[in-house]
């Protein structure tokens, strides 16, 4: 990235500004604007996250804020109530209270004598959701919102569950949370009053993944804050992104196809990262963009920026499997609308554990035999292979080769293609099942396939078969009935090389991305009525974009942050021959750093462990186990938090813990243990 000093406008800084709450509350501020704002007031940016303005989001906030201030915008970094310097409890995410705090948050800038009445959202991740979210509540001064990694369907397309199966990361969001809200403020920017604000937050504690598993179907709960019920509240220009290893490479084109507003999307190779930061690369100058946009819609200036694709993604090319990648090769396309007239549906039927390409007997309405009768039941092992739902590229945490979760799945392999196939967009499968359980669940995994065997996952689907039909009522299935079912893919772009094959594997699980169904199941599959249909892009198609759409990443140089201790990334996947005890364990260690702008040390571990034994569906184990520290002169603050998920057949079991220390001495502890009931999942 290139780091820029020079920018149209000269800045001020201001590190804590509080922001008053009807109810008495105080949130805190960090605030960049120009100088002159003070005599010409300018449009506000708010960004609205809970990661602690001071410390941990301090180095990429001061990449960005800056920047977007330089060109004449003050830009403000809001900590939720509860979290950072925030007075208050932060209780669940995306609840009532912190939407309507967002409006009051917008209303106080709209009013400030250096802005000039129009606003804009901004953020991604949590904040691009809740620039999502408060921009459908439609606030007078929101003139426009820029969101990356995001979803407009909470129970859908989040991490929580997946088709109706139940995501590992609903565990490990519940962990990183169960730490975040319960850190200390600085007593430098609070005073005294930081070890009540504290004790408030550690007594308010709940183990958030215990309200998510109360809410194992789509209900009221994930309905809040979904655009997806209603995509016409949606009524202001938006610039939304994100990249295909993100668990979030949905809901940029879903959003394209459904709202009716000005609109452009941007998806690139990139894990969960702001474009600009972009891993794997290339990173783009996507602050460039972003200026681009809040000048034509907040400030009127006829840049052309609606000129153009609706539509920019990256096309990716075949690679070797790898669970990181520094850069994806490939090239932009661009697509005038989406859904795109240059994209096509193929089908593709599924005979004699082949999946039949375009000039094949049984493709594309040809002559066919009756297909086999086939059957799958996975081992616990597949899976263990399979990445995060969510890549953030540190540490590895892409799919490795899937050769040997091929190994416990049941596979439909291409011949090899006589000339580039290239996708984009959700693939999907049709299958014809029986089940020997109530309760099953399919994972389906689309891969390219190298001529040396090799295997690059390319995107995949879970569908939970009780979820076959509704989202809402779930049905057990009926063991032995034949249903038809399909199972979306995650979007994606990926061009597949002559010579290389297209393969479609089938498992009855996918542990430990996937909480596994209650108990093995053995799975049938009618090739007569199953088939995979592929988004085509014909690769002839003219691309609409120059080969370089985008300028150099820039933005302001980040400040200074000392290394005390050696950071730490681990990802080990382990079997026992003795006991048949498997384990993934992820390590993620920042180490202890010094913030030197305001000498804060911060450090931080976590550790997410998944286990089993055997293909005993009862010893299924996920733990996730968060330290952060803070200290600077004489003090030094420690919170503690695991969280411990199990499972029988009838019931999920929670067992946490939460501690606090003060100067080394424990100063809060307590415990929890708890059960829900699983519901068909």
């Amino acid at each position: 990235m290139r780091h820029v000093d020079q920018l149209p406008c000269e800045t001020r800084e201001e590190n804590h500004v509080t922001i008053p709450m009807p109810d008495g509350v105080r949130l805190s501020a960090r605030v960049w604007r120009p100088v002159s704002s003070d005599q010409e007031p300018v449009p506000a940016i708010l960004e609205y996250i809970p990661y602690r303005k001071n410390d941990l989001t301090s180095t990429r906030d001061a990449i960005h804020h800056p920047y977007i201030a330089g060109h004449g915008y003050a830009c403000v970094r809001v900590d939720l109530r509860g979290t950072g310097e925030s007075e208050g409890v932060l209780r669940d995410e995306y609840l009532e209270q912190e939407q309507r705090d967002a409006e009051e948050v917008l209303a106080w800038l709209a009013q400030q004598p250096w802005c000039d009445g129009t606003t804009g959202m901004m953020g991604i991740s949590w904040g691009a959701f809740a620039a999502l979210q408060v921009a459908a509540r439609r606030p007078p001064s929101l003139g426009a919102i820029v969101i990356a990694s995001f979803t407009d369907d909470r129970y859908a397309d989040d991490m929580h569950y997946l088709g109706g199966a139940m995501l590992s990361d609903n565990l490990a969001e519940a962990g990183t949370m169960f730490a975040y809200a319960t850190c200390p403020p600085d007593p430098r920017v609070v005073g005294e009053r930081w070890r009540d604000m504290w004790h408030e937050r550690l007594e308010s504690a709940r183990p958030w993944v215990l309200e998510w598993l109360r809410h194992q179907r789509r209900d009221d709960y994930w309905r809040h804050a979904s655009l997806s019920e209603d995509y016409t509240a949606l009524r202001c220009p938006v610039l939304a992104s994100s990249g295909w290893a993100d668990g979030y490479s949905n809901a940029v084109t879903r959003l394209l196809s459904r709202v009716d507003v000005p609109r452009r999307g941007l998806i690139g190779p990139w894990s969960h990262k702001l474009p600009h930061l972009g891993e794997p690369g290339p990173a783009i100058g996507y602050l460039q963009e972003v200026v681009r946009w809040w000048d034509h819609w907040l400030k009127g200036v006829d840049n052309g920026v609606m000129e153009g694709p609706m539509l920019r993604a990256w096309m990716q090319e075949s690679v070797p499997p790898s669970t990181s990648y520094e850069e994806r090769p490939g090239r932009w396309v661009g697509e005038p609308s989406w859904p795109s007239p240059h994209v096509r549906e193929e089908r593709h039927a599924l005979r004699d554990r082949a999946v039949l390409m375009p000039g094949e007997a049984g493709d594309e309405g040809g002559e066919a035999g009756p297909g086999r009768v086939l059957t799958v039941q996975s081992p616990l092992s597949v899976g263990q292979f399979a990445g995060k739902w969510a890549s953030y590229n540190a540490p590895p945490d892409l799919p490795y080769d899937q050769r040997e979760e091929d190994g416990g799945s049941l596979v439909f392999t291409s011949e090899p293609l006589p000339r580039t196939l290239e996708i984009l967009g959700s693939p999907s499968v049709e299958l014809e099942v029986e089940s020997s359980e109530p309760v099953a669940q399919v994972t389906a995994r689309l891969s390219d396939v190298a001529p040396d065997g090799r295997a690059t996952r390319v995107t995949y689907g879970v569908l939970n078969l009780t979820h076959r039909s509704s989202e809402e009522r779930p049905e057990e299935l009926e063991p032995g009935r034949r249903y038809r079912v399909r199972i979306p893919l995650n979007g994606v772009a990926q061009a597949f090389p002559a010579g290389n094959r297209v393969r479609l594997s089938l498992s009855t699980s996918y542990w430990p991305l996937v909480w596994p169904a209650p108990k093995p199941v053995l799975l049938t599959v009618h090739e007569s009525g199953s088939s995979l249909t592929l988004p085509v892009r014909p690769a002839q198609e003219p691309d609409n974009a120059p080969t370089s759409p985008f300028g150099e990443p820039e933005g302001c140089a980040p400040p200074d942050v000392t290394p005390l201790t050696e950071p730490e990334q681990s990802w080990n996947v382990t079997r026992s021959l003795v006991d048949y005890h498997s384990a993934l364990d992820i390590v993620k260690d920042h180490g202890l750093r010094r913030f030197e702008e305001n000498g804060i040390e911060v450090g931080l571990r976590a550790c997410e462990t998944y286990s089993s034994v055997a293909d005993d569906f009862g010893s299924l184990r996920g733990r996730a186990a968060w330290t952060m520290r803070f200290r600077r002169d004489d003090w030094d603050v420690r919170v503690e938090t695991s969280t411990v998920l199990t499972s029988d057949e009838e019931t999920f079991k929670v067992d946490a813990t939460l501690d606090g220390y003060e100067n080394g001495r424990r100063v809060f502890s307590r415990t929890w243990n708890e059960e829900v009931p699983r519901e068909s999942a």
